[in-house]
Order: structure tokens, then C-alpha cells, then sequence
């Protein structure tokens, strides 16, 4: 009997034993927990504030404005002086007076060559930025604007002309024009697209007393826009500017000097690697070149 019942309890411990083993060998070990990994910060690009003073052609407003607004969305640390909108001949009055300007951005050829010659700007930078097409406007609602006319219309004397002073390089490109038809005649007495269109006189020809000038190409619009005169020569983009008038010719492209604008950085610009990098962004980024489109610039490639 005790034997009996020592085998049995043999057999109950053998059993716990093999049962104990087997819960050992499910159960896993525990795992170690590892330590978090820290995440590095991200590296943004710092940038200093910049404040850019631009100078720039009277026909090229509300284009700049709309594109400075677009470039400051994405480069947060650069402001725009209030920018100088005066016709080229100011532009470099202003220069030549000691005013401080990062970028020059003028209307005519002729106009930057003198900035160059004078030092108000780096030659080094220069580019040609737009190029535009001269056209002849009236009022939109004046008799003439169902007509097409052509220079040799103008050459008649049969209208009174609205057109823009020595200082204003589409009333330059305007003369230079009209002489080629017999109706301006250059200081030094030449004639053709090369003069400058600047410094000479309507005495003489069909436009003799016909010839109301303006100080800025604005002012040329209102002349027309207004009636004070029949037809105005101004470059086609004025037309998106201010409206008010209508094309009805435009004006051969043979008869006078390629209407560019030049850019450049100005010498003593304190920011002259953030006004170089401006000018390239306006050039080749897409909304940028397709603001200036709308209104009536296109850029030189």
C-alpha cells in the first residue's frame, strides 16, 4: 500500500514537472526595451531682411507691382522700397542727384548706355530685360477709333499728335519714326531710325503746330484719352496700363531703334546679391513671366 502510494505521488511530480517545462517553453523571453531615438530638428535656411529700393521705367507700374507682390510670398524676408516710377530721362536725374537705388530698370537703350557712362550702374549686371511695340492709340470712343491708320496717316498733318518729351523714350522711338516721313528733323539736321529722336523740331513739316508734348506717357494717354489731341504713339503695354484708349495702327518696326529695356544692378547697391537675384527670379520664374504677359511685356530671351 505505501508503495503504492509512492509511486503515485512519483507520478504526480513528474507530471508538474513536464508541465512546468512546457509553460516555460511558451512563454518568450521579455524584451529589452530600446531607447528612443531623438528626431534632429530640421535645418531651415536663415535669412537677414532685406529691403530692395527699385527704379524703374513709368510704363512698367502696375506689371512691377503685381510681380514684387509674388516674388515677397515666397522670399518673406525681402520688402520693396516704395519703388520709383519715372520716365527713363528722371530715372537718371534722380541718379545723377545722389538718390540710392539697388536696381535701374530703363525704357530705353540710349538712357542706360548714359547710366553705364555716368556709374550709377554696374556694367557687368546689365541685361536686356523686355522689349515692346510702338503703337498709335485714340480715345475709345472718338470717331477715329472704327479706322485703321498707318504712319504715312499721321505724315499727312491731317491730326493733331499727342506724343512724350525729349525725357521719354517712346516719344524718342515716336520721332525717330516720324522722321522717316519727312515730319521731324534731328538737332544736327538728320533724319532716319538712328538719331535719337530727342532735341530736334516739327518746324518745317506737316506737323508743324500739331504736336502736343508730354512728360510722361500717362499724361500722353490722358491727352487723347481726353481729346485734346487725335493720336498718341505709346507702347502697346500702356494700352493694359491705363486703358481709356484704343489701337488702330502699329507702328513698322523698321522705322525706329529696338525698343528694349535694359536692366542692371546699381554700383552702389548695398543689396546687390539680393537685387541680382531678384531680377533672375523675375526672368525665368513661370508666374513671374506670365504677370508680365498680362500685361503687355515680353521678355527678351
Amino acid at each position: 500500500m505505501k508503495k503504492h502510494i509512492r509511486m503515485v505521488l512519483a507520478a504526480v511530480c513528474a507530471f508538474a514537472l513536464v508541465g512546468a517545462f512546457a509553460l516555460a517553453g511558451c512563454s518568450s523571453p521579455e524584451k529589452k526595451s530600446e531607447p528612443q531615438q531623438t528626431p534632429e530638428p530640421v535645418k531651415t535656411e536663415q535669412h537677414e531682411a532685406v529691403e530692395l529700393q527699385l527704379f524703374a521705367a513709368n510704363s512698367l507700374s502696375k506689371a512691377m507691382d503685381a510681380v514684387q507682390q509674388l516674388y515677397a510670398k515666397d522670399h518673406s524676408w525681402v520688402t520693396f522700397k516704395d519703388t520709383q516710377y519715372l520716365s527713363s530721362g528722371e530715372l537718371n536725374e534722380q541718379l545723377a542727384g545722389g538718390a540710392y537705388a539697388d536696381v535701374l530698370i530703363s525704357a530705353s537703350k540710349g538712357k542706360m548706355d548714359e547710366a553705364v557712362e555716368k556709374g550709377y550702374v554696374d556694367q557687368a549686371t546689365r541685361f536686356d530685360m523686355f522689349k515692346n511695340d510702338l503703337v498709335m492709340v485714340v480715345g475709345e470712343n472718338a470717331e477715329l477709333a472704327g479706322k485703321e491708320l498707318t504712319l504715312d496717316d499721321i505724315a499727312s498733318g491731317a491730326y493733331t499728335v499727342g506724343i512724350g518729351d525729349d525725357s521719354v523714350p517712346a516719344g524718342n522711338y515716336a520721332n525717330q519714326a516720324l522722321s522717316t516721313v519727312g515730319c521731324y528733323v534731328d538737332a544736327t539736321g538728320k533724319t532716319g531710325k538712328d538719331i535719337t529722336g530727342a532735341g530736334g523740331s516739327y518746324d518745317g513739316t506737316p506737323l508743324a503746330g500739331k504736336v502736343n508734348l508730354q512728360s510722361s506717357v500717362g499724361n500722353v494717354c490722358k491727352q487723347v484719352q481726353s481729346g485734346a489731341v487725335d493720336v498718341a504713339f505709346v507702347y502697346s503695354s500702356d494700352v493694359y496700363r491705363f486703358g481709356g484708349v484704343k489701337v488702330v495702327g502699329t507702328v513698322p518696326a523698321d522705322t525706329h531703334k529696338n525698343i528694349v529695356y535694359p536692366a542692371a544692378v546699381c554700383k552702389d547697391s548695398k543689396q546687390a546679391e539680393a537685387a541680382s537675384d531678384f531680377l533672375d527670379w523675375a526672368t525665368t520664374d513661370p508666374q513671374a513671366i506670365k504677370t508680365w504677359q498680362e500685361w503687355g511685356f515680353e521678355l527678351v530671351s
